[in-house]
C-alpha cells in the first residue's frame, strides 16, 4: 500500500522561476531515490504538489518542504492511502505558468496530466487550483 499527500503552499515573494527549476530538479533526484511520484503546479504565486510513495518517505518530504523557505503558509489538503500509484512512474510531473513564465494554458494542462487519475476528489481539487487565478 502507498501513502499519497496533497498540500498547497503560497511562494516566498522573493521566489524567481530560477528557484523553481532548482526545485524541481532537486525533486526529482530525491525522489528518484526514494521511490516518491507524483505532481507539481506552480501559477507564479503558489505551489500545489501530490506526492505519492511509501509512507515514511512522503512524510519526510513533506517535513523538508515545510523546512523551505521558499514556501509559506504550507496546508495539507489531503492525506490517504493508495492501492497503486496514480502518477506512474513520474519522479515529479510539473506545469509551471502565469507570471513567472508568462505562458501557457494552466486549465489545459492540468486537464491533461490528470485525465486518467481514478480518483474523481484529487482530479478536482487539481483542475480546480488550475482554474482559480490571482
Amino acid at each position: 500500500m502507498l501513502f499519497q499527500l496533497t498540500y498547497i503552499s503560497t511562494a516566498s515573494p522573493s521566489l524567481i522561476l530560477f528557484d523553481v527549476e532548482t526545485i524541481l530538479e532537486g525533486s526529482r533526484r530525491r525522489n528518484g531515490r526514494d521511490d516518491i511520484t507524483g505532481l507539481l503546479i506552480f501559477d507564479g504565486k503558489r505551489f500545489l504538489q501530490v506526492l505519492e510513495g511509501p509512507l515514511d518517505h512522503v512524510e519526510a518530504t513533506f517535513s523538508r518542504i515545510a523546512l523551505d523557505k521558499r514556501h509559506r503558509a504550507l496546508v495539507r489538503l489531503s492525506s490517504r492511502h493508495v492501492d497503486r500509484r496514480e502518477f506512474g512512474a513520474w519522479a515529479m510531473a510539473s506545469h509551471i505558468v502565469g507570471p513567472v513564465t508568462g505562458k501557457g494554458d494552466m486549465v489545459a494542462q492540468v486537464e491533461a496530466l490528470t485525465e486518467a487519475l481514478p480518483d474523481p476528489n484529487l482530479r478536482a481539487t487539481l483542475r480546480g487550483f488550475a482554474q482559480i487565478r490571482g
